[in-house]
C-alpha cells in the first residue's frame, strides 16, 4: 500500500495561513491572531501524525501568500517572501514524505516575475514541480493542477471538476496526455468531489483559514480547511478520505441590539 497526501493553499505569510509554531509570533500586530493559527496548526499536525508514513506528498499550489497588495499588506504575518518560502518548506518537512511533487499556484501569491514555489521545491528536494502534472503511483494516475473555476452557487461547484475530467479525456484521446484516474484541483478554498466508473475528481479544501478581507467581503460561500489522503494498492483498489476541520474559534454569533 502507498500513502498519498494532498495539501494545497497553505498561504504561508497570511495571518490565517498555515503557520509552523516557530513562525507563529513574528510581531505585536499579529499576536492577536496567534491563537487561531495555533488551532489550525495543532489540528493539522495531529491529523498527519495519525496517518503514518507518507510515500508521496502533493503540494498543489499557493504555498505562500505573497505581498498582499490587495489589502495593502495589512493581512500579512510577514510580507517577506523568502521567509514565506521558508515557512512553506517547514510545513512540507514536518510531513516527512518520501517523495514530494509541487504544483505552481497563482502568480498574485507566488510571484508575477519569479516563482517562489521553485525555492520551496529546491529546499525540500521535490521530485517535480510543474503547472499541470500527471503522477502515477501504484498504477493510479493523478492529474494535478492548482487552478479551477469557482461557483457562487452550491450545486454549481461540481460542474467545474466534471469539466476538467472531460478535458482530460479529450486530451488523452489525442494522445497528448495520460488518461487520469484521479483529478485534483484546488484554488477555491472549498471541498467538492464528483465521479463515476473509472474516475474521481476532487476540489481540495485549503490550509488557509477563514478571515481574509477579500474572502469575507466579496464572495459568498464557505471555507473548508483541511487536506486529502489516499491509500493506494492498485489502480482498481484505493481508498481516500478528506480531513476537515470546523474550528469553533472562528464561529460568530449574531450581534444583539
Amino acid at each position: 500500500m502507498k500513502r498519498v497526501v494532498v495539501l494545497a493553499d497553505f498561504h504561508c505569510g497570511h495571518v490565517v495561513g498555515l503557520t509552523p509554531p516557530q513562525h507563529n509570533e513574528r510581531s505585536e500586530r499579529t499576536k492577536a491572531s496567534a491563537a487561531v493559527r495555533s488551532v489550525y496548526w495543532d489540528w493539522f499536525a495531529g491529523e498527519l501524525k495519525s496517518l503514518g508514513p507518507i510515500d508521496l506528498l502533493i503540494a498543489n499550489g499557493d504555498l505562500i501568500d505573497g505581498k498582499g497588495e490587495k489589502s495593502g499588506g495589512t493581512e500579512q504575518l510577514t510580507a517577506d517572501r523568502e521567509v514565506q518560502a521558508e515557512m512553506a518548506a517547514d510545513v512540507i518537512k514536518f510531513c516527512k514524505p518520501r517523495n514530494v511533487t509541487i504544483t505552481y499556484g497563482t502568480s498574485y501569491h507566488t510571484g508575477r516575475d519569479e516563482d517562489w514555489e521553485k525555492v520551496v521545491a529546491d529546499e525540500v528536494g521535490a521530485r517535480k514541480i510543474g503547472s499541470h502534472d500527471y503522477i502515477e503511483i501504484a498504477g493510479l494516475v493523478f492529474d494535478t493542477k492548482h487552478h479551477i473555476g469557482g461557483s457562487q452557487i452550491p450545486h454549481g461547484r461540481y460542474t467545474a471538476i466534471a469539466r476538467e475530467r472531460l478535458w482530460n479525456q479529450l486530451w488523452a484521446e489525442r494522445g497528448d496526455y495520460p488518461k487520469a484516474d484521479v483529478i485534483i484541483r484546488s484554488h477555491v478554498h472549498y471541498f467538492a468531489f464528483a465521479g463515476g466508473p473509472g474516475w474521481l475528481g476532487i476540489v481540495t479544501p485549503a490550509l488557509q483559514g477563514a478571515g481574509s478581507k477579500y474572502g469575507t467581503r466579496i464572495p459568498s460561500g464557505v471555507v473548508d480547511f483541511g487536506f486529502l489522503s489516499f491509500e493506494v494498492r492498485s489502480r482498481e483498489d484505493y481508498q481516500w478520505r478528506v480531513h476537515l476541520l470546523e474550528p469553533k474559534s472562528m464561529s460568530q454569533a449574531a450581534v444583539r441590539i
